[in-house]
């Protein structure tokens, strides 16, 4: 793909304060697009995101918004196109873990999860679809996860939320894609983040042995296929789930 192939694209990247959104607003940042660095809470770390960006000569904005309310998101997109430019790219990263086994799983870590993983997706591409639909075009891609696709012991409340956004993406992709607008999602497996580095040595380990590459990804393994996902080099793709896993689904 070219250097530049997003130049004057906006970008609005939801939970781009870290992790696999740090990396997803750097990569699209160095592919031109004006990055927009969503964050609820982690205002110093969206900061430090821009002024990386920025250092690497990109253009970047920390913009605050709580997209697991339908006001939250609807505000941070009237923001972002009123004050920024058209929003031609979301990304629908913003995600959050509560693990449990479901006897042990509250109502409260149910509902934190779906609201935050699926419910924000669901509310910032409803809120972007408008403008969207008037310039006919737009792509939108959603962070799901192997997770979503194979389910989990201890993670219902996750798998749930990340089985759902496939099903978001794929009935966007078929509501949408007659006005120029594709949605697609990326899956991915084990990647090396705060959450994984945490996990005790035997549960790497058997993640590594059932991994045909023979390693954790990084978040920029993630960041290049949602680049490629995009941009122009995909223009005929739409309502994919694509997996970044290291064959561990197959």
């Amino acid at each position: 793909m070219p250097d530049r192939e997003l130049e004057g694209r906006v970008a609005l990247v939801t939970g781009g304060s870290r992790g696999i959104g740090a990396a997803v607003c750097a990569e699209l940042a160095a592919a031109g697009a004006e990055v927009v660095v969503n964050y609820a809470t982690s205002a110093d770390a969206a900061e430090q995101v821009c002024a990386s960006v920025r250092a690497a000569g990109g253009t970047a904005h920390a913009v605050a918004g709580d997209v697991a309310s339908a006001e939250g998101a609807a505000g941070l997109v009237t923001q972002v196109e009123s004050e920024i430019g058209p929003i031609a790219i979301l990304v629908c990263n913003a995600g959050i873990t509560r693990d449990n086994l479901i006897m042990k799983l509250t109502d409260d870590d149910w509902r934190a999860v779906i609201d935050t993983n699926l419910g924000g997706a669901f509310f910032t591409c409803r809120a972007v679809a408008r403008p969207m639909l008037k310039r006919r075009a737009g792509a939108i891609v959603t962070v799901s996860s192997v997770v979503g696709v194979h389910g989990n012991a201890g993670q219902t409340n996750y798998a749930a939320s990340k089985a759902g956004l496939i099903g978001l993406t794929k009935s966007l992709a078929k509501e949408l894609g007659s006005r120029g607008i594709r949605v697609n999602a990326v899956a991915p497996g084990y990647i090396s983040t705060a959450l994984t580095d945490a996990l005790p040595q035997p549960a790497r380990e058997a993640i590594l042995q059932q991994t045909p590459l023979g390693r954790l990804g990084d978040p920029a393994d993630v960041a290049r296929t949602v680049r490629f996902l995009v941009s122009d080099a995909a223009a005929f793709v739409t309502g994919d789930v694509l997996a970044v896993d290291g064959g561990l689904g197959i």
